[in-house]
């Protein structure tokens, strides 16, 4: 797959829809283990990893890590998910503070929000999403596999 924008569904999608985008996410993700989810502040992010952790299975209240960094969710298969908010982290120092490089090696899933703060130490390869408010209850959102 080329690394050209495609956008999901019939947009914009209506914040009904979302399940069924995460879905779709999923289904295009492939083999990526790595997911880099950009937006604004307030797009919608954790709303749209809630809802993307849930299809895999996950039965736990996701909240957002702004403060923990990361939060890991398991599912009844024992498959763990790790979900990142990047957007408290200062420098790169307090990536490798809390572990970061392993978490992406991990062979387990990552969902990063804020990707921007650390280009830098994110691997070649990943699976990105931007997500972008049309108005105040529906969203565009695209996506991309870099390989």
């Amino acid at each position: 797959m080329s690394n050209e924008w495609r956008l999901v569904g019939d947009s914009p999608l209506h914040i009904d829809e979302l399940p069924k985008a995460a879905s779709e996410l999923i289904k295009h993700s492939g083999a990526h283990r790595v997911w880099l989810i950009r937006g604004e502040m307030g797009a919608g992010k954790t709303t749209l990893v809630r809802e993307i952790v849930g299809k895999l299975g996950v039965d736990a209240v996701v909240a957002s890590p702004t403060f923990s960094i990361v939060n890991q969710y398991g599912n009844e298969e024992g498959k763990l998910v790790y979900h990142f908010d990047l957007y408290r982290l200062k420098n790169e120092m307090e990536a490798f503070d809390i572990g970061l490089e392993e978490y992406l090696n991990s062979g387990n899933r990552c969902l990063i929000e804020w990707p921007e703060k650390l280009e830098r130490l994110l691997p070649d390869q990943y699976f990105e999403v931007q997500i972008q408010p049309h108005d105040v209850l529906s969203r565009k959102i695209y996506y991309r596999c870099h390989d």
